[in-house]
């Protein structure tokens, strides 16, 4: 993997402005995600993409509800409604909840649009003129009880190769292998719980991916070394083992139709294709829907065909990466045809919820709109990001939570913010002071603003979440630093000027503050930028060159004290959290 040098050495020596795709996995249809959901994927893409677009690069960040499968059925009958009613209603809801969050997508699609099927279609007969898909007669699980052929994910059962209980015809969450229903010991419908199970024959599309396994080995090789070790790992891991064929259709009512023009007799059947199959393909039709609504404006091909220039980045949680790195990466070399690639694959361990997994299904842990319920986006934004579980699993606690937003919001960033404008509105009225001439101790301060601005630019670059929110914090601590040295509420005793020069440093900090913490926590961001009366304030970065001079802020302009930043978490908001979620105090 690289490090940050490397990609600050690129940059240098390629300073023409890049154009970066992005995408995170897409969050299911059923259901409000969970914290766990958030930094696994969309948010730490949303702050890359904000980073990027902050230092002039071309970014189209894209994203879309996952809305085929089972569980979208089952939801939809459940609530009474059709499964595509439900399916736009729980979009919409979704939507809300990463808008209050400032996800900052370019367009957030859906699956189940029309432009995803008829390029899922336009893939199934690529390969199957490719020779990579077959026809074959397959016994499925199959359940009296519920009159249904069983999806393989509503198959449960134990692991045959871990033991866990409650793993999934499909995939065992606990030790993530693939599994088909019949390996599961002691199965059972996860719809209605009977064991009296059947098995009955069928006929699928397989995808051949035996057939790719060498092409997708060569691939692998060509990108595994700048992946994260976590990425990497997994790839290798299902290719050592050998790929499968893998049935690309499902026994549904809800899904993209399998087309009668190639397979008349299964679209007599009503055959659909698997949700694994169409959902890494809704990355492409999410891009074609972003087109379609500007046709004059866009040109989604440019993105995702002989698309050589660009440079494209994915972001999910480490069940997701087999899907990713392997699986799609075979179906899009199976058509034969220049589609774009992914680049590099983020990767995620788990966060935990006082170590124990975040669960939809059982309630367990804090969901996101839940969240904004309580507390402003900024809040969790930057702890789930500080906090990010990159090189192994991290735990939420809600005395972690509540330690890191007093100490880091509150206290380091959040009072800096309100004693420097206040002492200065008190002291010298309501525009930035003049003062004296910058000084040693601003020269010496703005060297020091300089390396960590590198540092956190480094680690923005190379997706080092938790170190950059290191260095970020090291710029925030570096104000307070200064300003506990030149004690400007001391200085203006004995010299008022050298006491305006502090003060308008540490504004001129807070702009610079209120431009690079924009990834992390863009509305606190807008409120300390809007605190200063600048008419040609168009600046979208700050360089470590420009940031020496701490100038941009010059005397004379007029500001205003902003509301106060983060509030502090009491002990009784503690309590009371603890007791609407559950959580045991840490000792």
């Amino acid at each position: 993997m690289r490090d940050a040098t490397s990609y600050r050495t690129e940059e240098m020596e390629h300073p023409r402005m890049a154009r970066h795709l992005i995408t995170s996995a897409l969050p299911y249809i059923n259901g409000i995600k969970h914290l766990g959901n958030m930094v696994g994927s969309m948010l730490p893409a949303d702050v890359y993409s904000r980073y990027l677009r902050q230092r002039g690069h071309d970014v189209l960040y894209i994203c879309a509800t996952d809305e085929h499968g089972t569980p979208a059925e089952l939801a939809a009958k459940e609530a009474g409604v059709s499964v595509a009613e439900f399916c736009a209603q729980a979009h919409d809801a979704q939507k809300a909840v990463y808008d209050g969050f400032e996800l900052s997508f370019d367009y957030f699609g859906r699956s189940s649009s029309r432009q995803n099927a008829e390029i899922t279609q336009h893939f199934a007969r690529q390969l199957q003129e490719n020779g990579f898909i077959e026809e074959r007669a397959i016994r499925q699980v199959y359940s009296p009880a519920d009159g249904r052929f069983l999806p393989d994910r509503y198959v449960e059962g134990t692991c045959p190769h871990c033991g866990y209980d409650k793993a999934r015809g499909d995939q065992c969450e606990n030790c993530t292998r693939v599994l088909d229903p019949t390996d599961l010991i002691e199965p059972r419908s996860a719809i209605s719980g009977s064991t009296e199970l059947e098995v009955r024959e069928t006929t699928h599309l397989f995808l051949l991916q035996s057939k790719l396994q060498v092409e997708v080995e060569a691939w692998v090789a060509e990108h595994e070394e700048e992946w994260p070790q976590l990425a990497s790992s997994i790839a290798r891991k299902w290719l050592t083992e050998g790929l499968h064929d893998r049935a690309i259709t499902r026994d549904l009512d809800w899904g993209v139709p399998v087309p009668a023009d190639t397979w008349p007799a299964l679209a007599a059947e009503g055959k659909v294709f698997y949700v694994w199959f169409d959902a890494p393909i809704e990355y492409i039709a999410s891009t074609k829907e972003w087109a379609d609504a500007d046709p004059a404006n866009r040109d989604w091909k440019s993105w995702w065909y002989e698309a050589e220039d660009v440079r494209y980045t994915q972001f999910m949680a480490k069940d997701n990466v087999p899907f990713h790195t392997v699986m799609f990466p075979a179906t899009e070399l199976g058509t034969r045809e220049p589609w774009k690639k992914v680049d590099y694959v983020k990767a995620f361990n788990w966060l935990t919820y006082y170590g124990g997994k975040f669960s939809t299904s059982q309630k367990r842990g804090v969901f996101t709109d839940q969240a904004l319920e309580i507390l402003p986006a900024d809040y969790w934004r930057y702890f789930l990001i500080a906090n990010a579980p990159e090189s192994d699993d991290s735990s939420f606690t809600w005395e972690h939570f509540t330690a890191t937003v007093n100490k880091d919001l509150a206290d380091t960033l959040g009072n800096f913010v309100n004693r420097v404008l206040s002492f200065s509105r008190k002291r010298f009225g309501d525009d930035v002071p003049a003062g004296n001439a910058a000084g040693e101790a601003e020269a010496k301060l703005g060297l020091q603003i300089a390396e960590l601005l590198a540092e956190y630019e480094g680690h923005m670059e190379a997706m080092q979440y938790r170190k950059a929110a290191a260095a970020l914090r090291a710029l925030w601590s570096a104000g307070n630093s200064y300003l506990e040295e030149k004690a400007p509420w001391l200085e203006i005793k004995t010299d008022p000027e050298g006491a305006a020069l502090t003060l308008r440093t540490a504004m001129n900090l807070i702009h610079l503050y209120s431009v690079v913490s924009e990834p992390f926590i863009p509305a606190s961001a807008r409120a300390m930028r809007s605190a200063f009366t600048l008419a040609d304030d168009t600046a979208a970065w700050v360089t470590p060159e420009q940031a020496k001079s701490l100038d941009a802020v010059p005397a004379g302009t007029p500001f205003t004290v902003p509301p106060v930043l983060f509030a502090k978490i009491t002990e009784e908001d503690l309590e009371s959290y603890r007791e609407r979620f559950g959580g045991t105090p840490e000792a």
